[in-house]
């Protein structure tokens, strides 16, 4: 958590200003699915967190909803694509309906705010404001409701997008190349704070973005950059070098060295950022890209899915041995177990704390936090993205979230298991390892990042395009048939070439 006033400079603001029109170009002179990618990736690499500009009836304006709508807006009026906003199954429907309709449900029912520094005494009550840090968490009102479905509509524009621009196989593998080249851009600033400290965000924008203890690991520094702590660059450095992996094992024989020599690069990226969790995914996901077929990373990935969504039931019926798993962690780093000691403690009194109002959550303002009673201080600490959206939003905001983030997972699982391999794009499988395994991140961390959404939607577009593409096939085989004519498949026509760019 950020401690203290945060505190733009003009570059931060300008920063947020320029870059619709840096996304405008990008589309211009890129492929649109090259140009959404880096509209959506650079964005959360180079913009300032935390910095935003506030308009009345508007969710804040940052960098993760100025180059959502920027590239929405792009899409739309420029390109004059037609975005749907509902997937094509009924179960995605039911669950984005869900997201975006829940916000009002949990307004309707947390009007009431929470006082404190309130004491009972048998029939005597006593109110001493001296000591309140805070005097109440306001109710919500009907605005919030309103403010609240555009921030989930807002946030969930990548998914829209992803799903209509980037379902074709050749923009899967878009995706990846993006990322490999992000992550040896992004190395050369992560390089610069391991050997200094983190400071590019104090000297570029005039803050930072966290506290600085945070960024202390194993006598050295783990990089910040731009984005809102290390494990967030950590994470993003898992995404590049699993996408490093994919390619150099998909790749021809001439570029197979470069790729190597980057893999292994990224690899020293992701140790240098001094982060356990994400370094022990890395290591997971190495293996599974360059040895395993598409059918079983589809499997994992799938598993992956189903951990995070079944996560917090585990959690809240007492299954899950902590006590066990501190131990094992003891045995290897004491601060380590300390420090999930202290994680599992705030986790069972925010789940007590979520259990009041299970279904639509405690909504904002702080509500869903445990407060001293006398003060109004917050003394619980919200790690994870599921306890953040269970306590926020209930089971049905949590279910909705996650649930949207597993459906793609699924129905490419489901879809390959079906398919003939030949049919199955080789990029799917290292793809939804990515998201699997940056849901299962989000137990931990709330990495829950507009690139999470834009991956989640390319993977459910490829998958409902497959599915369209595979129903007409039949109808048009079945017409032959009956008909006794036969047709041969034509030869599709190579894409014109695209000019290049250095992205």
């Amino acid at each position: 958590m950020h401690k203290g006033p945060v505190m733009p400079n003009i570059i931060a603001y300008i920063a947020l200003l320029l870059w619709p029109l840096i996304v405008v170009a990008m589309f211009r002179k890129m492929a649109p699915e090259r140009a959404l990618i880096w509209s959506i990736l650079g964005g959360y690499m180079l913009l300032p967190p935390l910095a935003q500009f506030s308009v009345p009836l508007v969710p804040p304006l940052d960098k993760t909803t100025i180059p959502n709508l920027s590239a929405a807006l792009v899409c739309i009026v420029m390109l004059k694509m037609r975005i749907s906003v509902l997937p094509e199954g009924l179960v995605g429907k039911v669950l984005m309906l869900a997201l975006l309709l829940g916000p009002v449900v949990t307004v309707l029912t947390n009007t009431d705010p929470i006082r404190f520094g309130v004491q009972h005494l048998g029939t005597i009550t006593f109110y001493d404001p001296s000591r309140l840090i805070q005097d109440r968490a306001p109710g919500l009102r009907i605005y919030d409701s309103l403010s609240n479905v555009g921030t989930q509509f807002f946030f969930m524009i990548p998914f829209f997008l992803g799903r209509h621009v980037l379902a074709k196989d050749t923009a899967l593998k878009e995706i990846l190349i993006a990322l490999v080249v992000a992550g040896l851009i992004y190395s050369v600033p992560m390089l610069f704070e391991v050997a200094t400290s983190p400071q590019l965000n104090t000297m570029v924008y005039g803050f930072f973005q966290h506290d600085f203890t945070q960024a202390i690991r194993g006598g050295g520094y783990r990089p910040f950059v731009f984005m809102p702590h290390g494990l967030w660059v950590a994470f993003f450095t898992v995404m590049c070098l699993t996408a490093a992996l994919t390619l150099f094992r998909e790749s021809l024989s001439e570029v197979r060295g470069k790729l190597f020599l980057a893999s292994c690069y990224l690899a020293v990226m992701l140790v240098l950022c001094k982060s356990l969790g994400p370094m022990v995914i890395g290591a997971a996901l190495a293996p599974m890209v360059l040895l395993l077929s598409a059918r079983m990373q589809m499997r994992i990935a799938a598993l992956f899915a189903a951990i995070a969504i079944f996560y917090p039931l585990i959690r809240g019926s007492g299954l899950l041995p902590t006590e066990d798993l501190t131990a094992l962690i003891e045995s290897f780093n004491p601060d380590r177990a300390a420090s999930l000691a202290y994680r599992f403690d705030n986790e069972d009194l925010l789940l007590a704390r979520a259990a009041e109002r299970p279904w639509f959550g405690w909504g904002y303002w702080g509500r869903n936090q445990i407060h001293d009673p006398l003060t109004g201080e917050i003394t619980s600490v919200t790690d994870g993205a599921w306890i953040i959206f269970i306590g926020e939003n209930g089971w049905v905001g949590y279910l909705a979230r996650f649930g949207l983030l597993a459906l793609p997972v699924f129905s490419a699982w489901l879809m390959v298991e079906r398919l003939p391999k030949a049919e199955a794009s080789r990029w799917l499988g290292p793809l939804s390892l990515i998201l699997g395994a940056n849901m299962v991140d989000m137990l931990p961390n709330a990495t829950l990042i507009p690139f999470t959404w834009l991956l989640a939607g390319a993977i459910l577009g490829h998958v409902e395009l497959t599915r369209r593409a595979t129903a007409h096939a039949k109808v048009v085989s079945r017409i032959h048939a009956q008909s006794g004519v036969y047709s041969a498949p034509q030869q599709a026509s190579p894409p014109p070439p695209q000019r290049r760019t250095i992205l």
